[in-house]
């Protein structure tokens, strides 16, 4: 019998954990609480939970874990950038486990939350039970270049309504000035440049967004809500995500005997699939499945089945 999804309605059992002196974590768990644990990690950087991954889980079978990263979503300060790296959001995965009493767990993530779950895996390898990525994301500069650049060779429209119609040389520095506007202080300047970027990012995820989607993307997108998710995503692209050059892929052999799971959309332009063939080839244990006619949001239909499957697998 095929099964397309369990409700996202679950109960929920939500708390919240003091990570030190400035950030407090806001945390979720949903399904069994006897289940096999799962820990999710959104994307972004600066994004926060995503409340249809708990179709993907069964609530009879899993204790579904997640949480909005520092400065992000409901975790508090809003937006905050000190004490805010890479290494801190490991350390409070870290926390978090401890707290929840869990051993181990399966570690999922989509997009830079793929990025965190393999630096979590790598600092803590004997905490996992299997890796479940979606929507490879590395941190390389290569990336980068490619998502300030070369996106408007599949979104035209989107990168003209971004970056307005500068000439090509105007169009070099753009994003910088743009981030610079982000994090100015003054929300009048900040308000809209976030609006702007976080439009940009979401319509380049999309491979196909209907009219419902649109109406849907541009209600959310709020400078409330925008500011502090570009401000964190900012700060981290500007520090080259607080990771060394090719640092994921050099620290690969430590982790090859967990269970891995890497699902990547065949048209996700946000990130193409080349990446996710690299990590294959860094871990060639794992299972590598490239979903057709699919981008990059966990929702899309191909994408939302291949991870249905892996973790009906794991149950």
């Amino acid at each position: 019998m095929q099964n397309n999804g369990y409700t996202a309605d679950a109960d929920v059992r939500s708390g919240w954990l003091p990570l030190d002196e400035r950030h407090t974590m806001y945390f979720e768990e949903s399904g069994n609480p006897r289940g096999r644990p799962v820990v999710y990690l959104h994307g972004g950087p600066g994004a926060g939970m995503e409340p249809s991954i708990r179709r993907l889980h069964d609530p009879q079978a899993y204790r579904l874990v997640m949480f909005d990263q520092r400065g992000c979503g409901r975790s508090t300060p809003a937006g905050e950038l000190r004490d805010n790296t890479t290494q801190h959001l490991v350390a409070d995965i870290e926390r978090l486990r401890e707290h929840l009493g869990i051993d181990r767990w399966i570690v999922s993530g989509g997009s830079w939350g793929s990025t965190l779950a393999l630096a979590y895996a790598q600092a803590h390898p004997q905490r996992c039970q299997a890796l479940v990525l979606r929507g490879i994301w590395l941190g390389s500069v290569r990336e980068m270049q490619w998502f300030q650049g070369g996106l408007r060779n599949f979104y035209p429209d989107v990168w003209e309504q971004t970056v307005g119609p500068l000439a090509p040389g105007e169009a070099d520095g753009y994003f910088e000035r743009l981030r610079d506007r982000i994090l100015d202080p003054d929300p009048a300047v900040a308000g809209p440049a976030a609006v702007l970027k976080s439009r940009y990012e979401w319509l380049s995820c999309s491979s196909n967004p209907s009219a419902e989607d649109l109406a849907a993307i541009d209600a959310e997108l709020t400078p409330a809500y925008c500011i502090p998710y570009q401000r964190v995503g900012t700060h981290y692209r500007r520090h080259h995500f607080f990771l060394a050059p090719d640092q994921l892929l050099d620290g690969m052999p430590a982790i090859r005997h967990i269970p891995g799971f890497i699902v990547n959309g065949r048209l996700d332009v946000v990130c193409p699939p080349v990446t996710a063939f690299e990590l294959k080839k860094a871990w060639p244990e794992a299972r590598l499945e490239l979903v057709p006619q699919a981008g990059h949001f966990s929702t899309e239909p191909g994408i939302a089945a291949a991870l249905l499957r892996i973790m009906e697998s794991l149950k």
